[in-house]
């Protein structure tokens, strides 16, 4: 009988093919960490080259490196030059533009300052009636007693030709804003029609407005009206006289370009 040949079992070894296509990858990963590390040490045109270099034995395609956003190039420095110049023209444009209007600014309001100052001495207000010039307004201060009786917001019949004449010569400046402001003593108000002197010092302001506002000539957008009531005097109200000079309506004509680094004030009365 014979012995049957037992065949040992041989080590089946595996497929080590992909050996090779791994070392390749782990080859060029090699090459582009090297390459991105030498990035930050070339200069543009050798970082051009050696894009083009590398992208070509990447299989003659279209790399990462083919973008020329991710180093900068001369002709990318000097359009930021460029830019910056064009920026800096365009800011000194701005400036000598801005310094020529708030030229032409001063001159009108100059200009219109003196025609309420020709006004004032023509018809004999200047106790009634002040004009001043600084950096942020033309201001006009009219003493409420040429305007209301004592406590009342209805103007004087014998006042409303003033009103209308302030109108009549801010037509020839309708680009301005103006702000009429109402304020009052610090006695308290003691009648039914007003409740304090907010309200009194709101609704003067108001009245004097409205008629500033018959001129068709002017445009009530450019228009607003605040009561201030007591609390913003300009004298001792522990005297009449200073109680008399806090009781007024003022008019004030805003400036468009403010220069803040001047003070011009220029009064008269």
């Amino acid at each position: 009988m014979s012995k049957k040949t037992k065949h040992e079992d041989h080590e089946e070894h595996a497929d080590e093919s992909w050996l090779l296509p791994y070392s390749d990858l782990m080859t060029l990963l090699v090459a582009l960490f090297l390459v991105l590390y030498a990035m930050s040490a070339t200069d543009a045109k050798k970082f051009e080259e050696m894009a083009q270099a590398f992208s070509s034995a990447l299989n003659g395609g279209t790399g990462v490196l083919d973008y020329q956003s991710m180093a900068p190039t001369n002709s990318n420095l000097d359009e930021g030059k460029a830019k910056k110049n064009d920026n800096v023209v365009d800011t000194n444009r701005n400036e000598n533009e801005i310094a020529k209007l708030r030229q032409k600014e001063q001159e009108d309001l100059e200009k219109l300052k003196k025609q309420f100052d020709q006004y004032i001495k023509a018809n004999n207000l200047t106790d009634l009636l002040e004009t001043k010039l600084n950096q942020s307004q033309l201001l006009i201060t009219i003493s409420d007693n040429a305007l209301f009786p004592s406590g009342q917001a209805n103007v004087k019949p014998e006042s409303r030709q003033l009103a209308k004449s302030i109108s009549y010569i801010l037509q020839s400046f309708p680009d301005y804003s103006v702000v009429v402001s109402g304020y009052t003593d610090n006695i308290p108000i003691s009648n039914n029609q007003y409740s304090s002197n907010w309200d009194l010092s709101a609704n003067r302001a108001l009245q004097f407005m409205r008629i500033l506002l018959i001129n068709p000539y002017l445009n009530p957008e450019k228009f607003s009206v605040i009561g201030y009531g007591e609390y913003h005097p300009v004298a001792d109200n522990s005297t009449a006289d200073g109680r008399a000079k806090n009781r007024r309506v003022e008019v004030s004509i805003l400036r468009k370009y403010q220069d803040t680094t001047k003070t011009t004030s220029v009064s008269a009365k």
